[in-house]
């Protein structure tokens, strides 16, 4: 797969052919390991191959250093696996941001997903400076102006312009006013897919996407459900607690509190396959996004389950045929 091309080139991405062709795309999330050794980026790859469209590469996640989220995208491309490669804004300013984009284009990393990102204090090094010099919206209109105007932010000319399919993130469990408007401005500042935090209740979630599609966001851009399975009361509690905008309602609390121990990791991976099931039923939701960090394992049996079978996905109903570019 090359890059550095143009806005056509973009049709290289086999996410993008998913999603247009309103195929229930199944993406999952890959953590770069922390030491100077990308074997393990593509052993995790290996196993989810002919199981997902793409697999997102993180970019230091939680704020803590790993390998970064370019060389992992470059491993998982050697590996036979789309990347879609993460870009935060929390350690960079506008020029390495954008240098970034391009780099990723020039080596054929095929999708981009632009996010605000975690401020440092909540990482492993407490006392670094945070940079923020821009957002996850100021730098999805600024990617795509190097996509489609060919200008960077200084409105310097770019020959050859960079090509991706712009992906962005949104929590769907905040106040559903909030995330709708934030959701409305990152699809207008460019994004072209949006991966959800964890979804754990299908129903709620299908009314917050049906608010979405009423206001015609879905004809611009696919959404993707945020699911996982929750492999021990530790990683229950954390969830719990730890992480901003998941909420764990009674009912799975009660029931992956309800099992013995040692069969959490198998009753959270059962759970996650049945909530795949209602959400491959929810009008308008193009696919989900696997998030198992550390347990990559066991996404494809958690897949078979649900009902998916490698390399035979099924359609989805609801998003819209034929997307074009979010301009």
């Amino acid at each position: 797969m090359s890059g550095g091309g143009s806005p056509g080139d973009i049709g290289r991405s086999g996410l993008r052919q998913a999603l247009t062709a309103r195929r229930f795309a199944v993406t999952a999330e890959i953590g770069p390991p922390r030491g100077a050794d990308a074997g393990p980026i593509r052993r995790k790859v290996a196993l989810l191959r002919g199981w997902v469209d793409a697999v997102n590469i993180t970019d230091n996640q939680n704020a803590t250093v790993r390998l970064s989220s370019w060389a992992g995208s470059i491993a998982a491309l050697a590996a036979g696996v789309e990347p879609i490669m993460q870009v935060t804004c929390r350690d960079r300013n506008r020029i390495a941001l954008q240098s970034d984009l391009l780099s990723a284009s020039a080596m054929g990393i095929p999708n981009v997903l632009l996010m605000t990102g975690d401020h440092p204090r909540f990482g492993d090094h407490v006392e670094a400076k945070p940079v923020f010099d821009l957002d996850s919206v100021q730098l999805l209109r600024a990617a795509r102006t190097m996509r489609d105007e060919r200008k960077l932010m200084s409105g310097r000319k770019l020959d050859p312009a960079p090509s991706w399919l712009l992906g962005a993130v949104e929590n769907p469990t905040v106040p559903a006013d909030a995330s709708i408007t934030r959701l409305a401005a990152k699809i207008e500042a460019g994004a072209e897919f949006v991966q959800t935090q964890f979804v754990f209740d299908a129903g709620e979630f299908a009314a917050w996407l049906a608010r979405v599609a009423d206001l015609g966001l879905l004809e611009q851009c696919h959404v993707l459900a945020g699911v996982g399975p929750i492999s021990s009361l530790r990683a229950l509690s954390h969830l719990q607690g730890g992480v901003p905008g998941v909420r764990i309602p009674a009912a799975v609390d009660r029931r992956l509190r309800g099992v013995p121990e040692d069969q959490v990791a198998a009753e959270g991976a059962q759970l996650a396959a049945e909530t795949i099931e209602l959400l491959m039923t929810v009008p308008g939701l193009s696919g989900v996004h696997v998030m198992a960090i550390g347990h990559e394992g066991a996404i494809p049996a958690i897949l078979q389950q649900a009902g998916l079978t490698a390399s035979e996905l099924p359609r989805t109903g609801g998003a819209a045929d034929g997307l074009a570019h979010a301009r």
